[in-house]
């Protein structure tokens, strides 16, 4: 399969009186229910604590348009773990805000998630993005058990002014990339700020390379037990300690927010890192001129795809004793209006047709995610409780440290399969 992130949430809850006109199965525009006025409250369940605010703000938009519904937004600290816990208990939120991922992954698995494959907004969702759920589903089955909403792009972001004041065009091939690197350095430039004091950091250059690089049934391969990473991922590593010379000195001591600090100080020219980044360096430079381009992994243009999954999915509980309402809300979600405001609000891609990001910070991918030139997180397939970050954090400190590149690369790898046949118990 071609198309084959962590960080903490913070408690957030609110109450929203919605009041919804009753409930019946039909899918519309207005994102309307009816007329009748029981009484009917839903749970939205969000894993990213960052987008709490605008599922509120949605809700309150729904509420306008139905007359008698309570939707409570929760996104509890830690809670792929609070969802694991609920789901023993059977006591599954109505409605969930997820990302494609292994926990989205083991609730469908476990049968517990409403199949939405009929409901008609399913038509109007991109294929790439689809794909993808499918792929992390149960036997990978085609139907839609979790509706692809927003997306996100992982790349080189990079700054505009130092590459136009070196003439630099954006690379990409490997060749180049490299070429790049090594001229922005001899000119005195710290080509990337990294800031792997921080594990999830050490992720993006990994799921950037590993699905331009790896054999292409690598994924169900490894899960089977017919192929290694020792195996398959030898120029992944390889090329992943290529970039740390390039690097600032202390990248393993800094954290994610000095170096966005530094970063849109105009400290390095490049930063190995996601579209969900650049809000943060607005934060400190307001007129930072920053952009995005596909990762060049490969020497073969055609193979290098823009790193983008899908960051938040709608799903609905089978068991809902309100679910009519809660497909409902999910129909109103995919509205083209509702999934601009989501996506302007969190500086994200959108899976639903017709809806594109405008801004101008992004444009370097934009025609390849409309075009479906995407590859899925990496790390989205493999098993719940393979640490990779931890690997990978110190498979660059190693490198920091000096320890031979060859022994280096063997041992994370080794270490990368028996972490991984540890924890894969399907």
């Amino acid at each position: 399969m071609k198309f084959k992130q962590a960080m903490v949430l913070t408690m957030a809850a609110a109450m929203i009186a919605v009041p919804l006109s009753g409930c019946s199965g039909e899918n519309s525009a207005s994102g309307s229910t009816g007329d009748s006025t029981a009484p009917v409250s839903l749970e939205l369940f969000s894993t990213k604590s960052e987008n709490s605010e605008i599922l509120k703000s949605l809700a309150a938009d729904f509420h306008t348009k139905n007359p008698s519904v309570t939707i409570t937004v929760t996104s509890p600290q830690d809670a792929g773990t609070v969802l694991k816990t609920r789901l023993t208990k059977n006591d599954l939120p109505d409605v969930l805000s997820m990302g494609g991922d292994a926990t989205f992954t083991e609730l469908q698995s476990a049968g517990v998630l409403e199949d939405l494959s009929k409901e008609s907004y399913a038509s109007n969702i991109q294929d790439s993005y689809k794909e993808m759920v499918y792929d992390v589903q149960k036997d990978a089955g085609k139907a839609l058990y979790g509706v692809p909403y927003a997306t996100n792009a992982s790349g080189v972001l990079y700054n505009e002014e130092i590459f136009k004041q070196e003439g630099a065009e954006v690379p990409t091939t490997w060749d180049d990339f490299m070429a790049l690197c090594k001229k922005l350095k001899n000119d005195g430039i710290t080509p990337f700020e990294l800031t792997f004091n921080d594990s999830w950091c050490t992720l993006p250059p990994w799921n950037s390379m590993a699905p331009d690089l790896q054999p292409e049934n690598f994924t169900d391969d490894r899960l089977a037990g017919k192929t290694t990473f020792a195996a398959t991922h030898q120029e992944v590593a390889k090329k992943y300690l290529a970039l740390l010379p390039f690097a600032q000195e202390d990248y393993m001591g800094t954290t994610y927010a000095d170096g966005n600090k530094a970063f849109a100080e105009g400290n390095a020219a490049m930063m190995i890192n996601g579209n969900w980044a650049i809000s943060e360096f607005k934060k400190v430079n307001p007129d930072f001129n920053v952009n995005l381009f596909a990762f060049p992994a490969s020497n073969d243009s055609s193979k290098n795809y823009v790193t983008s999954g899908v960051d938040v999915l709608f799903a609905v509980s089978a068991e809902s004793p309100n679910k009519e309402a809660a497909k409902q809300f999910v129909s109103f979600m995919m509205e083209k209006e509702t999934a601009e405001k989501y996506i302007t609000d969190q500086f994200a891609f959108s899976a639903v047709e017709g809806v594109e990001q405008e801004d101008e910070t992004v444009a370097g991918v934009k025609k390849d995610i409309a075009n479906g030139k995407v590859a899925n997180f990496p790390d989205h397939y493999y098993p719940s409780g393979f640490d990779l970050a931890a690997l990978a954090q110190e498979f660059a400190k190693n490198a920091a440290e000096g320890k031979d590149a060859e022994q280096n690369i063997t041992d994370f790898l080794k270490q990368c399969d028996e972490k991984y046949d540890a924890v894969n118990v399907s």
